[in-house]
């Protein structure tokens, strides 16, 4: 079984990100939507509408609305903050590692001159804000980047208000250890160290003072979203007249047939979880 051969940093994070908005912008999709999607059922191969659902059935779970302050956490390139400010009128701001992906955002948000929201560059280990800034704090699929994972529910807890939210899909570690091929095609990929297994990563968000309030495994998501994505790459690389994009494309899709190993074999996951911070709202 295999160990980390290397311990990915934040900065490593951040310059993985930077480099690849391109490549993503231009297979996945060009408003940037990056993340796992939320399936109607087994035979749906609707990539985009299955992100955007993700996107909702967050949004319904943490009870957001147009009263609530939102930090989204890993914010890429600004798509869910965005969704939120136009679906429910609520403001909030983004934060990303990556200056690309933010640079992105706040282009994109210069034509949304009516949404109350922001986007700025920093980590989710050291965030630029006053304690009790927010109602809601969400993620996407990030927060398993982080190295310090401890001191980003840390974090995450004292800019929440009494009472305040914390929702958000991570992917998942569910076996301790792993093997060579999921190391390479899932974590190394992405610069992930590992993470949480369901059960762990709500003992951890209980050892940072969270409340859970549900916590949901979502496996057979994400093996369609990578079996839908595959099937994607292979079709636009048989379409596809420039060698080099051919290529990455074949390999990207190779890399989706291992990836659904791993989850099959119980080294890849994905979860949803919502959570609160204890106390009561000030009046």
């Amino acid at each position: 079984m295999s160990t980390i051969s290397h311990i990915y940093t934040e900065r490593d994070v951040g310059d993985f990100f930077d480099q690849t908005l391109q490549t993503y912008l231009s297979f996945w999709d060009g408003d940037g939507v990056l993340h796992t999607g939320y399936f109607a059922d087994d035979a749906d191969d609707d990539y985009l509408a299955a992100a955007e659902r993700t996107s909702e059935v967050l949004a319904a779970e943490a009870k957001i609305d147009g009263s609530s302050r939102v930090l989204d956490v890993g914010c890429g390139c600004g798509n869910f903050m965005i969704h939120l400010a136009e679906r429910f009128g609520c403001r909030g701001e983004g934060l990303d590692l990556s200056r690309e992906r933010i640079k992105f955002a706040q282009e994109k948000l210069a034509g949304e001159k009516r949404l109350d929201i922001e986007f700025r560059h920093g980590s989710a280990t050291q965030m630029p804000y006053e304690p009790g800034s927010f109602s809601h704090v969400v993620s996407q699929d990030a927060l398993c980047l982080v190295p310090d994972k401890p001191r980003s529910h840390t974090e995450i807890h004292r800019v929440l208000r009494p009472g305040g939210v914390f929702a958000f899909s991570d992917f998942l570690q569910p076996k301790k250890e792993i093997g060579e091929r999921a190391r390479k095609h899932v974590y190394d990929r992405v610069k992930w160290n590992g993470g949480y297994s369901l059960v762990g990563y709500q003992a951890a968000l209980e050892e940072a003072g969270f409340e859970i309030i549900l916590a949901r495994n979502l496996e057979s998501h994400i093996r369609q979203t990578y079996r839908v994505l595959g099937k994607t790459a292979r079709e636009r690389a048989e379409a596809t007249p420039d060698a080099a994009a051919r290529e990455w494309m074949l390999a990207f899709s190779t890399s989706c047939e291992e990836i659904q190993v791993a989850i099959d074999d119980g080294e890849f996951g994905w979860g949803l979880f919502v959570t609160r911070k204890r106390g009561s709202a000030a009046p």
